[in-house]
């Protein structure tokens, strides 16, 4: 039995804490001790713990005591803190989705000899890890994923609630977006060429440009065509830009009654509450990743996988929460098994090449009624 420590206790790390407690010791540790408290009345087998991951001396000696490590902090707060799990000397699984390129600490995570894999998500992560695989069967000429959170019942004027931070979702809707067409890096602002598209059991959503290729930029750079959406209700995008384009999402503050605020803190503080997914609220994921490549006859080939899946009421387990967090304790149990043991920092893809581990995470996934649903079709040229 490994002691595991999950940095985290929102809606994400608690399903992580809980799913790995199956198996092995684990710790759920936050700056929130409410929120902890919370967790502990609904997983009473998991030991509560309350940590600033921003006082390093005290995250390190924490960190001391534990085997393995998994990150499921704030986007914002992601990449010092991973540093600071390198530097203790702890392998790590991460679901941040921090802005900052990962790969910048490879070099300290090898001569840690320490294995820190990155992005273990819905998307980043199972797209990378189905990418990664495909990359070894087919030359590849296009990829593309379409991913959403949304819940079943429609409240306007959204139509949208968010399982983590009013913050980390803005910041899907700020970044921009990077994509490649015709193998050069096309850089546009969040939010733009929106489409509606039909999806089984859902119907009509819009997609629109976000920035979620991430590590795919720099690890498959030979693949022509690849782009990530975002998936929202009809008409979210709209108001959502009405917001940007006034400056609610604007990090410089302004002076109100003698008092300094930023926009952006006024706003997150409105969309916490408007955005708040309830502890029972049902919600959906649902993605559709397409990838295109020549086989080894010469075909061309299009495989496209499916994932719809829903609030769990055995559980009390949202679907975001399973699909991500169920993608990070595949891979960190696929690392505690020893089915992957190289040093350095890896975002998924790098994982999914390995057909073992593969198969590893789709299987784990099932196993919790995740299901990835393939097509594949032989294409006439």
């Amino acid at each position: 039995m490994t002691n595991i420590i999950v940095l985290g206790a929102g809606m994400v790390g608690s399903a992580i804490a809980s799913d790995l407690s199956k198996k092995h010791s684990v710790t759920l540790a936050d700056l929130n001790n409410q929120r902890l408290e919370t967790v502990k009345i609904k997983y009473p087998t998991i030991e509560i713990l309350q940590v600033d991951v921003c006082d390093k001396p005290k995250l390190q000696s924490v960190l001391a005591a534990f085997d393995f490590v998994v990150c499921a902090v704030p986007g914002f707060l992601g990449f010092e803190t991973i540093k600071t799990i390198i530097e203790a000397g702890k392998n790590v699984v991460d679901i941040s989705f921090f802005p900052e390129n990962a790969l910048e600490l490879d070099a300290l995570a090898k001569a840690k000899e320490i294995t820190a894999i990155v992005d273990c998500g819905v998307a980043p992560g199972m797209h990378n890890i189905i990418l990664g695989y495909y990359n070894e069967k087919l030359k590849l000429t296009d990829f593309e994923t379409l991913v959403g959170g949304l819940p079943k019942v429609k409240k306007w004027p959204f139509n949208y609630k968010a399982p983590f931070s009013p913050v980390d979702v803005i910041e899907e809707y700020t970044r921009p977006a990077r994509y490649v067409e015709n193998g050069t890096i096309v850089i546009r602002d969040a939010l733009t060429d929106c489409e509606l598209i039909e999806f089984d059991k859902v119907g009509t959503l819009e997609s629109f440009n976000s920035d979620g290729l991430r590590s795919i930029l720099f690890t498959m750079p030979h693949i022509k065509n690849m782009k990530e959406k975002t998936l929202r209700y009809p008409g979210h995008v709209e108001y959502v830009k009405v917001l940007k384009d006034s400056g609610f999402f604007s990090e410089n503050k302004i002076m109100i009654n003698g008092t300094e605020i930023s926009p952006l803190d006024f706003t997150s503080k409105i969309l916490f509450n408007e955005w708040k997914l309830g502890e029972t609220e049902e919600e959906l994921t649902v993605m559709r990743i397409t990838l295109k490549g020549k086989n080894d006859t010469g075909e061309t080939e299009e495989v496209v996988y499916n994932l719809y899946d829903e609030y769990c009421p055995e559980t009390q387990t949202s679907s975001m929460a399973r699909t991500t967090g169920y993608t990070a304790t595949a891979v960190a149990s696929l690392f505690l098994e020893g089915l992957f043991t190289e040093k350095g920092v890896f975002p998924p893809e790098l994982i999914g090449k390995h057909e073992t581990c593969f198969h590893y995470i789709l299987n784990y996934l099932a196993a919790r009624n995740v299901h990835y649903i393939k097509t594949q079709t032989i294409q006439n040229e």
